[in-house]
């Protein structure tokens, strides 16, 4: 899976995943849609993301997830 929007850098955010280099990690993005925001007033809020941005994120955490669980 590629992850184009995803974007590393160990001087921004601490090298935490930000969206296109933005600072803007891909957490925030996540916690609000778990808050209950919607993805029309998260683009509100952040007129720099784009709709592609928000899904991808959300595929970004998924796939995280997927990968780090560890079996107990």
């Amino acid at each position: 899976m590629t992850f184009d929007r995803i974007t590393i850098e160990s001087g921004k955010c601490s090298g935490e995943p930000c969206i296109r280099g933005l600072r803007i990690p891909v957490h925030l993005v996540v916690s609000l849609l778990a808050a209950g925001e919607t993805t029309g007033t998260i683009l509100d809020h952040y007129p720099e993301l784009e709709q592609e941005d928000i899904r991808q994120s959300l595929e970004y955490a998924a796939c995280h997830v997927r990968e780090s669980v560890v079996p107990v």
